[in-house]
């Protein structure tokens, strides 16, 4: 029997990679399941294959129309009265110059990655304050420490994740309400494929980087590990991140001139 037995738990970004492995491995255990997403096919390709106790319910919204996101899980979170663990995993990625970059679609990855996971969290919120009992998981990432070459929105919008759940979590504490913030690395996922170029279209392409990344079953099995502990923050890596999480932290500079000839696809 885990900590996990018979808790109601919500997933974004359920309909592939890290959210569909996290998914398959929580079905086993938990007694409510929800999957969210924009992609209501393969949403329901991911509860089929969620085969264990759990009920497993789909619903499905878009994280880039914050106040849509808010209004439907507000609703379900109330319909369903108890949510004991909310992972927020959807975001979108970005491989283009800042440059050369439209605002609109700054704007588009600032608004899902950002403000989408905010007003999940706001409505799921009122419903673990009420039981005095939750735990929130923001998948954020390794450029949510420091900024990498083509990511400058992306990059953002996961240093604002950090920003603000740090502060939630020091102002939900005495509410035993806990906050885990994960950073991947590289992760053999479609997290390239889909990621926005600078005029808003998807790449259409593996990085070589994501290619050779960790499998989403290894890393939902060490989120799942962090969420057990109640880790305030776990880092999911390979050896390249990690130095340079180790080089930004003691020597800065040396990263900053490495980012300078970087080549990070």
């Amino acid at each position: 029997m885990t900590k996990l037995a018979n808790k109601h738990v919500w997933i974004t970004g359920a309909s592939s990679g890290i959210g569909e492995q996290l998914a398959i491995l929580l079905a086993q255990q938990c007694k409510l399941l929800v999957l969210s997403g924009r992609d209501v096919t393969a949403l329901q390709r991911v509860q089929a294959l969620c085969s264990g106790h759990a009920d497993v319910v789909v619903i499905p919204f878009d994280l880039s129309q914050p106040e849509q996101a808010f209004q439907i899980c507000s609703q379900v979170a109330e319909r369903y009265k108890r949510i004991d663990l909310l992972i927020n995993n959807a975001g979108i990625s970005q491989r283009s110059l800042a440059n050369e970059t439209l605002l609109s679609v700054d704007t588009k990855i600032i608004q899902t990655n950002v403000l989408g996971t905010i007003a999940v969290t706001k409505a799921v919120l009122p419903v673990m304050l009420r039981h005095q009992y939750g735990q929130i998981v923001v998948v954020s990432s390794i450029v949510g420490k420091f900024g990498t070459p083509l990511r400058s929105a992306y990059a953002a919008s996961k240093h604002a994740l950090h920003g603000y759940f740090e502060s939630l979590r020091a102002e939900v504490f005495s509410d035993n309400v806990k906050i885990t913030l994960v950073c991947p690395g590289f992760v053999k996922t479609n997290i390239s494929i889909r990621a926005l170029t600078g005029d808003g279209t998807p790449q259409q392409r593996m990085d070589a980087a994501t290619e050779g990344g960790l499998t989403p079953r290894y890393v939902a099995q060490r989120i799942l590990a962090a969420i057990e502990r109640e880790q305030p923050e776990v880092v999911i890596a390979g050896y390249r991140e990690r130095l340079g999480l180790f080089l930004w932290r003691f020597f800065p500079n040396i990263l900053r001139n490495k980012l300078l000839r970087s080549k990070v696809t």
